[in-house]
């Protein structure tokens, strides 16, 4: 049985929801201008990064009806913000912008990751299943996003952490009633957690060891 929030914690949610949904979405709509993709591509290839990981996780936990079906206001923010960067966006701007975005998207991922595990805390999951919900949450969208622009998704392939971080974090609210903390503060402690861990691997450049075939790594 789904147990309903307190008003505040659905704000909360809602919240982060929209600031994590902004994060992917410029992501997707960045990778589609590179790909050089038409309105409809822009589109569909933004929705999928916005939107995928949260769908996938409402699938999953059997959650009806979908987050972006609830507020159907983002999905005209979503086709404003496209409309937007296809009128201002020029190619000179897409270095700059990428790297800039490392930082929203590296928030996006403690948001997501964070709101999708209270979630699925909420609906009584295993501990387990509700920090594999944040991960997927956070993580699934940027993967559709890469797949439909026929790249190998940048999640395993970057080398350095990224799900893994949005695996490390949440275990705070899966501890959060051991560590006395409320489901408020766990949540927000959980997403700044993996934040900052996503923020030491941009900064330090750690990357994960590669995998070892014996081969030379392609020119």
């Amino acid at each position: 049985m789904v147990t309903s929030l307190p008003v505040d914690q659905t704000l909360a949610h809602q919240l982060i929801e929209i600031v994590a949904t902004l994060a992917f979405a410029l992501s997707g709509l960045l990778e589609a201008a590179r790909k050089k993709l038409d309105a409809v591509g822009v589109v569909v290839v933004a929705g999928l990064a916005a939107f995928g990981g949260g769908t996938m996780r409402d699938i999953l936990l059997d959650r009806r009806p979908f987050f972006w079906m609830q507020h159907a206001s983002w999905l005209w923010g979503l086709l404003a913000l496209c409309a937007l960067a296809m009128l201002f966006l020029r190619s000179r701007h897409f270095e700059v912008t990428e790297r800039a975005m490392q930082w929203p998207d590296a928030i996006g991922l403690g948001l997501f990751s964070a709101s999708g595990t209270q979630i699925a805390l909420q609906m009584q999951m295993p501990a387990i299943v509700a920090v594999m919900m944040g991960v997927i949450t956070a993580v699934f969208g940027g993967v559709l996003r890469d797949i439909v622009c026929n790249e190998i998704p940048s999640a395993f392939r970057d080398h350095r952490p990224y799900a893994i971080c949005a695996f490390l974090g949440t275990w705070i609210l899966v501890a959060a009633p051991w560590l006395g903390l409320s489901e408020s503060v766990a949540l927000i402690a959980a997403a700044a957690t993996v934040t900052l861990l996503r923020g030491v691997a941009l900064i330090t450049g750690y990357q994960l060891p590669a995998w070892n075939s014996g081969r030379p790594n392609p020119p």
